[in-house]
């Protein structure tokens, strides 16, 4: 038999296509082909951890794989955050955490080995309603009022939040910022002994979505939600964007973020099925729990808000000179 030069070169390239072709086969392999795992930077049974469970449950059902939730508490949750940030970026551990441990604790605590830059963003998962609150008998009835009262009582409002350099804080000092106004911070450890001072009357203000099923049982005064979109539980408490000022609640979200690397598509399938997961009409529910709303972002987006929230936080705390001790 004569094989013609051109033959002879098919033959080759044909030999070569049946090694070729496999090998690349194997290295583009499906994702995912095991458990995923989802760091939560907070310990079980709080809002964090049921919130990373039931996205877990859902993005499992969609993805066909089982989704393990990894509790990793402690140091303000940077510890979680940074054992996420050294895990390999295979596609097989996620971050699910909010505002405070990427955007915000960087920033206020020394020694932080991460920034929101050590990971990819793949998606925003909810954000917070927020609200502004003041006792019933306080001399003013919205936020306009009360910033009208702040300017003409400079540094004699006391405002309270659930601590210094959390999400809530640097919230009202934004606004208060913008406005030109200047109110007494008192921070306290946790909402539940703010909220008992707002209706004693030995506070006049909180920043707190916690007090929302006092503010629609009558006892406290709703001012605004500082957030995008009105609460389903106050439908008639106008947002303060609504009444002319700024949109708070854009601050405090809750999301989902790779380590460093991870590659584009499983960032990207990752994505989708978290927002799936939000299309459920039962998720809205579970997040009202928690005072928050389904707010989904892809990842070319949520990672514009990252930087812009992160940029913005941190220069505030710089102007304000706030430090966690």
């Amino acid at each position: 038999m004569t094989f013609t030069r051109r033959s002879l070169h098919l033959i080759a390239f044909a030999a070569l296509s049946s090694t070729v072709v496999p090998a690349l086969a194997q290295t583009a392999k499906p994702w995912p082909e095991k458990p995923i795992r989802f760091v939560t930077p907070y310990p079980p049974g709080g809002s964090s951890d049921v919130i990373t469970r039931f996205i877990g449950d859902g993005v499992s059902k969609i993805l066909g794989q089982p989704v393990i939730v990894e509790n990793k508490p402690g140091a303000a949750a940077t510890m979680g955050t940074e054992y996420a940030s050294r895990q390999a970026p295979d596609g097989y551990t996620f971050l699910v955490a909010p505002t405070a441990a990427l955007a915000l604790a960087p920033y206020l605590m020394k020694n932080v080995k991460y920034s929101h830059e050590s990971f990819d963003p793949v998606a925003k998962i909810a954000s917070s309603y927020g609200l502004v609150t003041a006792r019933k008998d306080a001399p003013f009835s919205d936020y306009k009022g009360m910033l009208a009262y702040a300017k003409a009582n400079p540094g004699k409002l006391p405002f309270a939040t659930n601590g210094v350099g959390s999400i809530v804080h640097m919230t009202a000092v934004l606004l208060h910022k913008h406005a030109g106004v200047q109110l007494t911070h008192i921070p306290y450890k946790g909402a539940g002994e703010s909220v008992i001072d707002l209706l004693a009357g030995r506070i006049d203000l909180m920043y707190d979505p916690a007090t929302a099923p006092r503010v629609k049982a009558g006892d406290l005064k709703g001012l605004g939600t500082s957030s995008g979109i009105r609460n389903p539980e106050l439908p008639d408490l106008p947002t303060l964007k609504e009444q002319g000022f700024g949109d708070g609640g854009s601050f405090s979200w809750f999301a989902m973020f790779a380590p460093k690397g991870t590659p584009a598509p499983i960032v990207s399938k990752m994505a989708d099925a978290v927002r799936q997961v939000l299309e459920a009409p039962e998720v809205k529910a579970k997040l009202q729990l928690s005072a928050l709303y389904p707010n989904y972002e892809d990842p070319a987006t949520f990672a514009k808000s990252v930087k812009t929230d992160a940029e913005t936080l941190r220069n505030v705390i710089q102007q304000e000179g706030i430090k966690l001790e």
